[in-house]
């Protein structure tokens, strides 16, 4: 989990960073509709569940994309992560609580499914909202409103350190015909990513969730 401090005198970026951490310090955030029907059916045939495999596909993509990587290290220097881990909700309906769980990313999205599958048989009816440990600090945070099929989000982060990671929710699945959707909101901080970097990201997300056979 190796982080590589971001050299300020040489980053061509370092005057955005500055201004959007600074001057006018600002994050943002988008909604957008992702088709999943191709997804959804080869899930079904799989035997396979539907929010690992959102979860799995959200940190292949954030995996590719420095800028959904960046953030302050131990010492607060900017930097990135040479990978990350998902840090994603899971509801009780026993307790009606929801926790904040992590696994450990894994290429092979069938090894990821059991990891998910073992994480989830354990912590997910512990009314705590951190009840794994050991958090490791490459994670990003997912959470899931299925109840809910939003067209916008937005989460009000207050804080006197700023948080640079994306944060992602998902919404209720829609369907319409044979065509299956589920919304994803994206919240990213400004001085680490433009809409350049999350038009790019989550054009790559719709690409890959299009070809679920080269990853299922």
């Amino acid at each position: 989990m190796p982080f590589q401090p971001i050299e300020m005198s040489a980053w061509k970026r370092r005057s955005y960073f500055e201004h959007f951490l600074n001057t006018v310090p600002c994050g943002y955030s988008a909604t957008t509709d992702l088709d999943i029907t191709r997804l959804a059916n080869a899930l079904k045939t799989g035997g396979f569940k539907s929010y690992p495999a959102l979860i799995h596909a959200l940190c292949t993509i954030v995996n590719r994309h420095a800028a959904f990587r960046t953030a302050f290290g131990a010492s607060g220097e900017p930097g990135i992560w040479d990978d990350m881990h998902p840090a994603y909700t899971i509801f009780s309906a026993k307790h009606e609580t929801f926790s904040s769980i992590w696994t450990e990313y894994h290429a092979d999205f069938t090894v990821f499914h059991e990891r998910y599958l073992h994480d989830c048989g354990r912590f997910a009816d512990i009314p705590e909202l951190f009840p794994k440990p050991d958090t490791p600090e490459n994670v990003f945070p997912i959470s899931s409103l299925p109840w809910v099929p939003f067209t916008a989000f937005n989460l009000n982060v207050q804080s006197t350190s700023p948080y640079l990671l994306p944060i992602f929710t998902f919404g209720k699945f829609r369907k319409d015909g044979k065509a299956i959707t589920v919304p994803l909101s994206s919240q990213v901080h400004h001085a680490v990513c433009d809409g350049y970097h999350l038009g790019q990201f989550l054009q790559d997300l719709q690409n890959h969730l299009n070809e679920p056979e080269h990853w299922l």
